[in-house]
Parts: C-alpha cells; sequence; structure tokens
C-alpha cells in the first residue's frame, strides 16, 4: 500500500468522497476544478479521451471519451475492479474532466461492484456524490447492464 498522508484512506465528508455501502471511500473529481486541499490518492483513474498529464502518484488511463462510454468495456470492467479493491484500504481517485458524466458512471459501476443492484447504482451515485452525475441515457443504460 502507498501512503502519501495521515491517513490510508479517504476522509469521509471530504470533498467529492462517495462512502460505499461496505465502508469503503472513492473520491470522483473534475479534472479542471483544482486539486483539493490534503491527501493525494495512492491511485488515480483518468477516464478521458486522450492521455492525461502526469501526476506524482500511480495513476491509470482509461480512454473514454467525453459523453461516451469506455472504449475498451473489457479493461473498464477490470480496472473498476481494482478501483473497488483497491478503495479498501488506499486513496483512490476516479476523474474526468467534469467530474460528472464518464466519473459518475464510473462510481456508479464501482457502486455495483459494492452491492449495489445495478438499477440502483446511478440513483446512489446522484444521492450521495453529485446530483447531476451520469449524464447521457447510454451512460445511465452501461450501468444499468454493467455487472460485477
Amino acid at each position: 500500500m502507498t501512503d502519501h498522508g495521515s491517513a490510508p484512506t479517504w476522509r469521509p465528508g471530504a470533498p467529492g468522497v462517495l462512502r460505499l455501502p461496505s465502508g469503503r471511500l472513492v473520491r470522483g473529481r473534475g479534472l479542471r476544478r483544482p486539486l483539493p486541499e490534503g491527501d493525494v490518492p495512492g491511485l488515480g483513474v483518468y477516464l478521458l479521451g486522450k492521455q492525461p498529464a502526469e501526476v506524482p502518484w500511480e495513476a491509470r488511463w482509461l480512454r473514454w471519451p467525453d459523453f461516451r462510454l469506455p472504449v475498451d468495456r473489457e479493461a473498464a470492467r477490470k480496472l473498476l475492479r481494482e478501483v473497488w479493491e483497491r478503495a479498501a484500504d488506499e486513496r483512490v481517485e476516479v476523474a474526468c474532466e467534469g467530474g460528472r458524466g464518464r466519473t459518475g458512471t464510473a462510481l456508479a459501476c464501482v457502486a455495483v461492484l459494492d452491492g449495489v443492484p445495478a438499477a440502483e447504482a446511478v440513483a446512489f451515485v446522484r444521492e450521495h456524490y453529485d446530483r447531476r452525475a451520469v449524464e447521457t441515457p447510454w451512460q445511465r443504460r452501461y450501468v444499468a447492464r454493467f455487472t460485477p
């Protein structure tokens, strides 16, 4: 485990932090906004149409164009499982440019991995992360069909 601060996981209630039913904490973020003060991720997962800028922590890039779905669905499934697994004892962040559509979709899929029924995952993320998360009908459908 890589620890970049005082605690191995996010502080509950910190900006963008989603608490999953299991208690795991995952931070969602919009890259257009400044990095929040305080702890930095042990792992950052960046959902972008083009390669992201380098960061001083471990990072993964998943090609995911804005307002669309991941280009490689199997790679997305594996990476989101890694997010869920590592969130048990590490600070993991998931981010896209705005922090709502792609990030919300990915967080909803992570919630499915955590046991939230797929049909309820978008509502869960909208209630506990951002009320405007998961922006398009095809993103909602992707979550509804996501299987662990």
